[in-house]
């Protein structure tokens, strides 16, 4: 009877069986509708949520293998697990930079990078293989201590190891105290403390000039010749050129010492179009070193192991200048009687008019001086010398020179920071991996 009674109270009951299943298809297509819509609906949530999930994902893998990179780059080694997410970490929290101080604390930052980095700077071969001595020392010395770079070319500054270290003394006539160090495999970013090259070598803190007045460097650059390889090497380490790109055929020749011949091969043409161009810039800037030489014993000893650097001081004399004028700068004076004769060690930039003021030499500075330390200040002291860090620097971590306007961007604002920071070149280290950690 209910079955009946419901029967009877059912509308369709009163329709006609075509009707009955025209609204059970109708029922049957809403229905599906609505489940379809809800399946559609279901696979949005789908395809917005899963990109997220895995954007989150990438992400967080992004910054561990932008940390592990950026890790191997500035230490060169590879960081513990923890090292790597600390790093990570601080990626993803927007702090990159960061990231790289903690990649430098490693002591293969010193040990590896950093003595790789400058060793090439000490030899005219450019051989990064070259033994440790106190001008690679220097540099490791101050971009561990964060002391102004300026300094590796004007300053009263040299690093020693400690007493700690067991190695010989710092000698003025070998490398044995570097050389022991490096045999024995010393931490270089612990065992070095900072001193004086007046207190120990001997030359006047006012004749200082940072790396160009150590031992190392007087060995490779002072070392016979004329003084002008010091200059050389200095502009293609520390201003990124070598003379070629300084050429200037309009500077007065005047300054140019007698021992460059006018006419070489009897065509006075190379000389006007090809030789005055270095020469007039580099022979006035380099007579700053025209007190110093590097003095050892050519039969006994021909490579100069036991040599010393020596710098003629107020009262000092030249046997045959009788000046304090080294006299290397008089040799060969019979090639052109007429040129210039050195006399002390003044130095006058002629590079500041010209096409050689885009290095954009310091207004600070007047362009003169005496010596090698107020010299190097003039270099130091340039736009150049300090786009020439950024650029090694990049070089260095990115493993490539610039080649966009991109990496020009980044150079120009790593450089504006590297000036305005004091010249610490551990934050153009850390700048230059952060630009450089996704690639």
């Amino acid at each position: 009877m209910y079955l009946l009674a419901k029967e009877s109270n059912n509308p369709l009951n009163h329709l006609s069986v075509h009707k009955v299943a025209f609204y059970k298809v109708a029922f049957y297509k809403v229905a599906f509708h609505q489940v379809n819509m809800t399946i559609k609906q279901l696979l949005k949530l789908i395809c917005f949520a899963v990109p997220l999930i895995l954007t989150s994902a990438l992400v967080s893998a992004g910054s561990l293998e932008q940390a592990k990179r950026m890790h191997d780059r500035l230490a060169g080694v590879p960081g513990t697990t923890a090292v790597i997410q600390t790093m990570s970490d601080l990626i993803e929290a927007g702090d990159a930079q960061g990231a790289a101080q903690i990649a430098m604390q490693s002591p293969s930052f010193y040990n590896v990078t950093i003595k790789n980095w400058v060793t090439p700077w000490t030899n005219e071969e450019f051989d990064v293989f070259a033994p440790l001595n106190d001008y690679t020392a220097t540099v490791i010395g101050v971009v561990r201590d964060e002391v102004d770079f300026r300094q590796i070319l004007s300053g009263d500054i040299l690093y020693v190891a400690n007493v700690n270290a067991g190695a010989p003394a710092y000698s003025t006539n070998n490398n044995a105290h570097y050389a022991t160090l490096e045999d024995e495999g010393a931490d270089l970013s612990s065992v070095l403390v900072a001193t004086t090259q007046s207190s120990l070598t001997g030359i006047p803190a006012q004749a200082t000039a940072g790396v160009m007045t150590t031992r190392g460097a007087a060995k490779a650059f002072f070392k016979d010749g004329t003084n002008r390889a010091m200059f050389r090497f200095t502009l293609m380490n520390h201003m990124c050129a070598d003379l070629e790109a300084f050429k200037d055929t309009s500077s007065p020749p005047d300054r140019i010492r007698q021992d460059l011949s006018r006419s070489p091969g009897g065509d006075s043409r190379i000389f006007t179009n090809s030789c005055s161009g270095c020469h007039s810039g580099m022979d006035p800037l380099a007579q700053a070193f025209a007190y110093y030489n590097y003095d050892y014993n050519v039969e006994a000893d021909p490579d100069g192991e036991n040599g010393q650097i020596v710098y003629n001081a107020e009262g000092q004399v030249d046997p045959e200048t009788q000046l304090r004028v080294q006299a290397k700068y008089w040799i060969n004076s019979n090639n052109f009687p007429f040129g210039y004769v050195t006399m002390d060690d003044t130095w006058d930039n002629y590079w500041r008019t010209g096409q050689n003021q885009t290095i954009g030499w310091s207004n600070q500075l007047s362009g003169t001086g005496s010596g090698a330390k107020s010299m190097g200040e003039e270099l130091a002291n340039s736009q150049t010398f300090a786009n020439c860090q950024v650029k090694k620097v990049f070089k260095n971590v990115c493993l490539r020179s610039p080649q966009d306007q991109a990496d020009r961007t980044a150079i120009a604002q790593i450089q504006s920071e590297f000036m305005g920071n004091n010249y610490n070149i551990k934050n153009v280290f850390a700048a230059t991996a952060d630009y450089c950690k996704g690639e």
